[in-house]
């Protein structure tokens, strides 16, 4: 039986009965990676200080239309202790709470606090004497996310926190604003989506963008709103501690666009009165190319991003390393980039819905500009007994719901994660590893259909991606279990790859960098290493996993197919410069700079080659 405590924990002024700390068992809210979820919040207890305090200032944000900004939190704690933390709450009044709770264990005790903050740091970050003189002053990035913000003064540590103080309220000026547009491809070549988040339902405003060409007038385009519940998610933490109202998304399409033009838009919300309200920003993107047109087209892909935090919050044994270097990287590159693939484990929210708006906000320099492509991975879909391929619960219960809602992907069915998207002379085929891609599958079928229905003369790079490894890796792990990929994953798709002559196949999941030769079959077919000309044989398969989360180590088993290595984070760019020349590159996050690449020089009829199991038989 499932009981939903609607509860004042405590009023604005903190009134309060003490009770016994709520009890509840450790493995209720399983350790994961997302650093939230090592603070035992359901455990909080009261513990006001009448000489402690916590002041946040300034008191109204965004004044000139910015979405971020850098606010002081000012403390003081008589008793002070290395354990003492900031958490940072959104919506403020985070002692009034719906609990909810998968059972009705009699043991449970309603607690005081039941949902995370959304971002913590400690009390001695920016003074390493503190536990001394019981005073510190630190600098927090804060972010639009539609509601205000307090500040509260823990002891006791994560694991038992105790409330010691809370401080004044703070907020946007204008919290409802439109917000961190994420551009994507459309169902056809000339289609671009503008998805934003905003506070703004549909009984309050109607969702718009306002786009043309640079110097033209400007168009008006209806955009479609989409919103989830905590009764959407399916497991804790999403449907318990992190839940968090995610806002209203909105998505526009923007239909018949000239190859290769660059527009401008903004996006924006018509109250009832008749009145706009616009995004402060006004954003543009160049549309991409005619599919077979020839002309420098720069692919990014990678996987495993997540977020980090710029002010040091949220810092967990270094649990997103590279994910602001990598973000960094493509911000200054941006203007040599056409299109951004991120191949799975988006945001590693793991159910503290929160996140996802940090995310879109941490990406907005890159995905406002260019399309920002996303693939389901474990850390998106999988939770026991929700219809995952897989059956843990690295969701954190989130069951797909924020990425399918968040992002934009041109499938038929936004629930299945698979779909085909075309950029000028590249194909790609993107599958969804958390749904059965096995041969007899509706996954299955659709690969085959993507591969098959490309004009190759038109479109000459073929490229597969996928979160897991369903091709080769030298993971630790993947080798322990003798596979070196998820298990029947060649076994299900290689004869696919190779009839179809794929190019590259992507994969994330596992945390570093590898390149293959040319394979099929575990067998390289082809000795070139950096430059590959005429017939290649084979697909190279390549893990980039490494762009941001913690790093997977090797396997000390040296594979005959693993042609190059590396145990840091980076991201590969591909540019085709027209229908026979490829450029592959592999760039570290740290310093920008290429560690490996290689080249593939080609004709047509080298596409059209027989290859091993490549051609039908011929009648004679």
């Amino acid at each position: 039986m499932k009981i939903l405590y609607t509860i004042a924990i405590f009023s604005l002024s903190f009134y309060a009965v003490l009770a016994s700390p709520h009890i509840i068992k450790d493995d209720d809210y399983p350790i994961t990676e997302q650093p939230l979820s090592k603070i035992a919040i359901h455990r909080s207890v009261l513990a006001l200080h009448n000489e402690a305090s916590i002041k946040a200032s300034p008191t109204v944000l965004g004044l000139k239309g910015q979405d971020i900004e850098w606010v002081t939190v000012v403390l003081t704690h008589p008793k002070p202790s290395n354990d003492d933390w900031i958490g940072v709450f959104s919506p403020a009044r985070f002692n009034a709470s719906t609990c909810y709770y998968e059972t009705d264990d009699s043991m449970q005790q309603v607690p005081y606090i039941c949902t995370a903050p959304i971002k913590y740091a400690f009390a001695n970050y920016s003074n390493p004497g503190y536990a001394k003189t019981g005073k510190s002053t630190l600098k927090l990035q804060i972010i639009n996310q539609r509601a205000d913000f307090s500040f509260a003064l823990f002891s006791g540590g994560l694991s038992n926190p105790k409330l010691v103080a809370y401080s004044n309220f703070i907020s946007f000026a204008n919290p409802k604003a439109p917000l961190y547009p994420r551009l994507a491809l459309g169902k056809s070549w000339n289609e671009m989506t503008v998805t934003w988040t905003s506070g703004y339902n549909i009984n309050e405003a109607t969702p718009v963008v306002s786009w043309g060409v640079i110097g033209e007038r400007a168009m008006l385009s209806p955009a479609g709103t989409r919103t989830f519940h905590q009764n959407s998610m399916c497991d804790s933490p999403a449907r318990t501690v992190g839940w968090r109202d995610p806002g209203f998304i909105h998505t526009s399409f923007l239909n018949n666009l000239w190859p290769n033009t660059k527009y401008f838009y903004k996006m924006g919300h018509k109250l009832a009165n008749g009145t706009y309200i616009w995004s402060k920003k006004k954003y543009s993107f160049t549309s991409p190319p005619y599919p077979g047109q020839e002309s420098l087209q720069r692919v990014v892909i990678f996987g495993d991003l997540g977020k980090a935090e710029r002010d040091g919050s949220n810092e967990y044994m270094d649990y997103q390393p590279g994910s602001l270097n990598t973000t960094d990287q493509l911000i200054k590159d941006i203007n040599n980039i056409d299109a951004v693939f991120h191949i799975g484990d988006i945001v590693y929210s793991n159910g503290y819905i929160s996140q996802w708006d940090q995310f879109t906000s941490q990406v907005e320099p890159i995905a406002s500009v260019v399309p920002y492509m996303v693939a389901s991975g474990n850390h998106e879909r999988d939770v026991p007994g929700s219809g995952s391929f897989y059956d843990g619960n690295d969701s954190g219960g989130e069951c797909g719901v924020p990425a399918e809602t968040t992002f934009y992907v041109p499938a038929e069915n936004r629930a299945k994660f698979w779909y085909s998207a075309d950029y000028g002379m590249f194909r790609f085929c993107v599958a969804d590893t958390e749904h059965d891609w096995r041969e007899g599958s509706e996954q299955h079928a659709f690969i085959e259909k993507c591969l098959a229905s490309v004009d190759r003369k038109n479109q000459p790079w073929l490229i597969f991606a996928a979160h897991r490894v369903l091709g080769y890796s030298s993971d630790y792990y993947y080798a322990l279990a003798g596979s070196f990929a998820e298990p029947e994953g060649r076994e299900s798709l290689q004869k696919l790859w190779q009839k179809y002559k794929v190019d590259i196949a992507f994969y994330g999941h596992v945390h570093n960098y590898e390149r293959s030769c040319p394979v099929y079959e575990e067998q390289c077919v082809n000795s070139e290493k950096s430059h590959y000309s005429g017939i290649v044989n084979g697909t190279i398969h390549v893990v980039v996993g490494g762009a941001g989360a913690h790093l997977s180590k090797f396997s000390d088993i040296n594979t005959t197919w693993s042609l190059h290595k590396d145990l840091d984070h980076g991201f590969v760019k591909m540019t085709a410069f027209n229908q026979s020349s490829l450029l592959f590159e592999y760039k570290k996050s740290r310093d920008g700079k290429v560690y490996d690449s290689f080249t593939i020089s080609r004709d047509y009829k080298d596409v059209l080659a027989c290859v091993h199991d490549g051609c039908e038989p011929t009648l004679f």
